[in-house]
């Protein structure tokens, strides 16, 4: 049984403000570094063996956190960069709705189905993570791992662990530290 623990790195100010941040590399917000604090010590009785961070400053910066009170070694792994949102990134998704209501309801809906002028589909992100999750399974069969990527690649990462849909990618678009644990079998990614 493989244990993967999915961290979101706490909020950005780009978070705060409902902003796509995509690809850009923030730091946490004075909020966001309150958020991972408690996380952290929800999580301060998990034993962790090795985390597994996305290339941005607000996740590096929560691994971090997590490693210092948790335990375990951190590793940047570029498969787990957020999905490049190209010329969106920077937008409230507020104003995304309102400018263009049909390609937000398709990013409710059928959020693969979608592609920002300049970015990467959700698919193409899916498929990076997925060969990086079989990778780990291989390598880490047991103990616990820690993942900690932001939204919404924590989303993807979620529905490759789980076995189902992404849903909704407006609603995974934003980070507040929140996490959850997910048992898999070794063969189910």
């Amino acid at each position: 049984m493989s244990r993967f623990l999915l961290i979101e790195p706490g909020s950005t100010e780009f978070d705060d403000q409902r902003r796509m941040k995509g690809s850009l590399d923030m730091p946490l917000s004075r909020i966001g570094r309150s958020q991972v604090l408690a996380a952290v010590r929800e999580l301060a009785e998990l034993q962790i063996d090795r985390i597994f961070t996305a290339p941005c400053q607000s996740a590096r910066e929560t691994a971090e956190t997590l490693a210092e009170r948790c335990g375990g070694r951190v590793k940047v792994v570029d498969a787990l960069r957020n999905v490049d949102h190209g010329l969106w990134q920077g937008k409230q998704i507020d104003e995304l709705r309102i400018k263009q209501p049909r390609i937000y309801r398709t990013g409710q809906d059928h959020p693969d189905q979608i592609c920002p002028p300049g970015g990467e589909t959700v698919d193409q992100a899916r498929a990076r993570v997925e060969k990086l999750l079989c990778k780990l399974k291989r390598k880490h069969r047991s103990g616990t791992i820690a993942i900690v990527a932001p939204d919404p690649l924590a989303s993807i990462v979620r529905s490759l662990l789980r076995g189902d849909s992404m849903q909704d990618l407006w609603k995974s678009e934003t980070d507040e530290a929140l996490w959850e644990l997910i048992e898999t079998e070794p063969a189910t990614v």
